[in-house]
């Protein structure tokens, strides 16, 4: 079998926040580079529960994992432990007695189950009305070249059987208008990692302020001015002082003004936190950690450690332009104008503008990188590992390790 790779995608509520996770090897409906599902499906369980661990992988969420009939079938799938996973039912899987017989085996002993990426039409529902009470979620692909009418029909009649539908391959905001409107309570796709970005003519007063404060700490201005800048700002410098207080950094001393947190933190690492913090639906605090900003957590996390992976010996300063291009590569959906104008307003070198812009250079090519794994684009993951003279188990380690790092950040975020 060929490389399988761990993956995770959000699955979000109607508030859209993230309500569980679903593992990915390969979407098995494009051309696979694992050639048979049943073990793909156990590598990747298996990786989870014995490599990197649960609590890393999930962060205390359930994941859904696509199952095949092979896999269905066999014995082993009584092994996994229900607590962690869904099983989501691929649609190819012909119901006969066999299947419906080891469907209730598993609703019995307490899985839960979900028929995969269905077409909701009247029709559909008829034939399956036999299995729905042993399905607790249904994953309708959205938008279906079918009528609106008769989808909704198909969902309110699957709700009213006791169902949670989840809507998938929502790949822009009128997408996710339409499931809503369709009766969807959960959400799948790829426009929750490639937010809407609405251009404006220009900057406003507050977000020319906050770039302002990034450009006094990137460039060679006097601390007390940085300070006194920041001290306009107060709902920036509170949350400043909570982060720094909060246990992220072993002071001995609680930190009481922006003056004595450059000094013992240092410009560049303050930069890098105002712009993650930039990501944050308000300066305000909230109780749940934006997708958005996870996602940008991500990115940064990725960008850094690739690098590591093909430059053991890599320089502070150019990790430090790594995380940059993370950080800054959807801060045009926060401000509303385009990346190539935000950055303009930019104190940045030439090559992190270049890799932003152009996929230029080594730092480029790991930002395409980046952007394909949200894709699960396995076949960019291979190349570049060859080239770079990395084997499977590099990249799951980087992955799993990102991952893991994203979940400890939204914990601490939201305590």
């Amino acid at each position: 079998m060929k490389n399988v790779y761990i993956a995770r995608q959000p699955i979000m509520d109607s508030s859209e926040q993230i309500f569980a996770y679903e593992l990915l090897y390969r979407d098995v409906e494009q051309k696979s580079l694992v050639e048979d599902g049943r073990y793909a499906t156990a590598a990747v369980i298996n990786n989870v529960l014995n490599k990197f661990g649960t609590q890393a992988i999930l962060g205390g969420r359930k994941a859904f994992v696509k199952i095949d009939k092979k896999f269905l079938m066999n014995d082993l799938i009584f092994s996994v432990p229900k607590e962690f996973f869904i099983f989501s039912l691929l649609e190819s899987i012909e119901m006969d007695e066999r299947v419906y017989e080891r469907i209730e085996q598993l609703y019995y002993k307490g899985y839960e189950l979900c028929l995969n990426d269905t077409t909701c039409s009247l029709e559909y529902l008829k034939n399956s009305q036999a299995s729905l009470n042993f399905f607790k979620y249904v994953k309708i692909n959205i938008p279906a070249h079918l009528p609106q009418r008769d989808m909704r029909e198909c969902i309110a009649g699957l709700k009213k059987e006791g169902l949670a539908v989840i809507g998938t391959r929502i790949e822009e905001k009128s997408h996710q208008q339409l499931a809503k409107e369709l009766g969807c309570e959960y959400f799948q796709g790829f426009f929750f990692a490639r937010p809407n970005i609405i251009e404006n003519k220009k900057l406003d007063a507050s977000q020319l302020s906050i770039i302002r404060l990034y450009n006094l700490l990137m460039q060679d201005t006097n601390i007390d001015e940085i300070a006194s800048e920041f001290e306009k700002n107060y709902a920036i410098s509170v949350q400043l002082l909570q982060f720094i207080n909060s246990g992220a950094f072993a002071f001995r001393k609680r930190i009481s003004s922006i003056h004595h947190v450059l000094v013992l933190v240092g410009r560049i690492p303050l930069a890098q936190w105002l712009m993650l913090m930039i990501y944050s639906k308000s300066i305000t605090r909230t109780e749940e950690s934006s997708p958005l900003i996870l996602l940008i957590k991500e990115r940064t996390e990725l960008m850094q450690n690739l690098l590591k992976r093909i430059e053991p010996n890599v320089r502070s300063n150019k990790l430090g332009e790594a995380y940059f291009v993370g950080v800054l590569s959807l801060l045009n959906v926060v401000f509303g104008v385009s990346l190539e104008q935000l950055l303009e307003h930019l104190y940045i070198s030439d090559e992190v503008k270049d890799a932003l812009l152009h996929d230029a250079g080594d730092l480029g090519e790991i930002y395409a990188l980046v952007r394909e794994i949200e894709q699960f684009n396995t076949d960019a993951i291979e190349l570049f590992a060859k080239k770079h003279g990395l084997d499977a188990n590099d990249i799951n380690m980087v992955l799993a390790q990102c991952i893991e790092d994203v979940n400890r950040f939204e914990q601490r975020e939201t305590k």
